[in-house]
C-alpha cells in the first residue's frame, strides 16, 4: 500500500559510479529521493559476482534482477521499482503470473537503445564504425526486444527527450499516457560556480570537449576541425576531458590525431573525479559537444554551468536544453565544416561569445537534481494513488 514515505528500488545494468554517466545519474537521483524522506535501495552489476564476465552480466542481468526482486518482496514491501531500460522485462512477466506483488514498475531511459541502434547502423554505412559479428546476436536484436518488452510492461516510462517519446509511442506502440519526459540534473556544486568575466581581446581562447573519445561523441568530425583551428589561431588551446573507456584509444593515440605543430596546445585528461570538473574547466570559454547521438547531454549542461558557450548538434538531448543563437550554436551532426565555422565565429566575435556564455550559464541553473527528483516523485505518487483507487 502506498504511504508518504516510499520504498524505492533503483536498478541499473552498470557498476555504480558517481563519475559515470547513467550510473552517476542513478546515484544522484537516489540521493535526492533520500533527502526528501524516502527509502532507496540499489541493484546493479555491483551485486553480481566479480568472477562473472561483463558480457555474461549484461546477458543475464534481467534474470538476476527478477530473482532479487522476488526475494526482496518476500521480506518487505517495495512501492516503486525503477529500472533502466531492458532490466525488468522478466520480472514483469513473473509479476503477472504471481499476482501477489503490485509494486509500481518504472522503466527509465539513459539513452533509448533503439535510437542508438539506428545511429550505429548509419555510422557503419558511412564507414565510420565497424560493428562486431556479435552485434546482431544481442545489441542489434535480443536487447532491443527486451527493452521493448520492459517499456510495454511498465506502469510508467521515464524518457529523456521528445525524440525518444515519439519513437516509443509511434514505432513501439507504448501508450502515450504512461510516457513522461524528465531531464537529468547536475550537482548543486556546479550550480554555485561563479561566472568568469569576459576575456580580453588578445587573450587565450580555450575549447573543451568532454566525453569518451569515440565516434558517437563526434570525434571523427571535431578532430579535423580542431586541427585546422589550432593551425590558424595560435592563441587557441583544446582540452579533451574524460576520454577513457573500454573501447577508447589511449592518450598517445589521441595526441597522434593532431598535427605535431599544434600538439603542444592539446591537453588530454582521460579520467577525473566528477567534482573536479569545474576546476578543470576554469579558464575555458567554448564547450564543443559534436555528438552524433545523445539522449540528454549532462556534460553539455555541466559545461554551460561553468560558463562555457556550447557548440552542439541538433540531436534529441541537446535540443531539449539549448536554443540556437541564444545559449548555443546548434549545427547538424556529421559536419566538420560547420564545427570549424562555428569555432571561427566565436573566436573572432568576442561579443557574441560572451553573450552565449552568459545565456548558457543562466540556462544551466534550471537543472537542479532536487527539482527534477520532486517532479519524478510526484508522478510516482499520482500513479500509486491511481492504482490504489482502481
Amino acid at each position: 500500500m502506498y504511504s508518504k514515505t516510499m520504498r524505492i528500488l533503483l536498478v541499473i545494468h552498470e557498476e555504480l559510479d558517481l563519475n559515470s554517466g547513467a550510473a552517476g545519474s542513478t546515484l544522484r537521483i537516489g540521493e535526492e529521493y533520500q533527502k526528501l524522506g524516502h527509502e532507496v535501495q540499489y541493484y546493479s552489476f555491483d551485486n553480481l559476482s566479480s568472477k562473472l564476465h561483463r558480457l555474461a552480466k549484461e546477458a543475464l542481468f534481467s534474470e538476476f534482477v527478477a530473482a532479487h526482486i522476488y526475494a526482496l518482496l518476500r521480506k518487505q514491501q517495495i512501492d516503486v521499482i525503477d529500472a533502466s531500460t531492458g532490466d525488468i522485462w522478466l520480472w514483469a512477466k513473473l509479476r503477472t503470473k504471481l499476482q501477489a506483488y503490485n509494486s509500481l514498475l518504472v522503466t527509465r531511459s539513459h539513452g533509448l537503445e533503439h535510437l542508438l541502434h539506428l545511429k550505429n547502423k548509419e555510422e557503419a554505412r558511412r564507414g565510420n564504425l565497424q560493428l562486431s559479428w556479435k552485434y546482431p546476436l544481442y545489441r542489434g536484436s535480443l536487447q532491443l526486444s527486451q527493452v521493448t518488452s520492459s517499456l510495454h510492461s511498465s506502469d510508467l516510462v521515464y524518457l529523456l527527450n521528445r525524440q525518444e517519446a515519439e519513437y516509443v509511442v509511434e514505432h513501439l506502440g507504448v501508450k502515450p499516457s504512461k510516457v513522461h519526459i524528465f531531464p537529468n540534473g547536475i550537482p548543486e556544486s556546479f550550480l554555485k560556480v561563479s561566472f568568469d568575466s569576459s576575456i580580453a581581446e588578445d587573450s587565450v581562447v580555450r575549447i573543451a570537449q568532454i566525453g569518451t573519445y569515440i565516434p558517437r561523441k563526434g570525434i571523427l568530425y571535431s578532430v579535423p576541425a580542431l586541427n585546422k583551428i589550432l593551425a590558424k589561431y595560435p592563441q587557441v588551446h583544446v582540452s579533451f576531458l574524460g576520454t577513457e573507456c573500454r573501447e577508447c584509444p589511449d592518450v598517445k593515440q589521441i595526441y597522434a590525431d593532431f598535427h605535431p605543430t599544434v600538439r603542444d596546445r592539446v591537453k588530454v585528461v582521460p579520467r577525473y573525479n566528477h567534482e573536479e570538473l569545474p576546476n578543470l574547466l576554469r579558464g575555458h570559454h567554448i564547450k564543443l559537444f559534436p555528438t552524433i547521438s545523445e539522449a540528454f547531454g549532462k556534460a553539455l549542461v555541466e559545461g554551460m554551468a561553468c560558463g562555457l558557450a556550447p557548440i552542439t548538434t541538433s540531436t534529441g538531448g541537446p535540443m531539449e536544453i539549448v536554443h540556437d543563437g541564444h545559449d548555443a550554436i546548434v549545427i547538424s551532426p556529421h559536419d566538420s565544416q560547420a564545427i570549424e565555422q562555428s569555432l571561427i565565429r566565436l573566436i573572432e566575435d568576442k561579443t557574441y561569445l560572451e553573450s552565449l556564455r552568459r545565456n548558457a550559464y543562466a540556462t544551466a541553473q534550471k537543472y537542479s537534481w532536487q527539482h527534477i527528483a520532486k517532479n519524478r516523485l510526484s508522478v510516482y505518487e499520482k500513479e500509486l494513488k491511481r492504482s490504489k483507487n482502481v
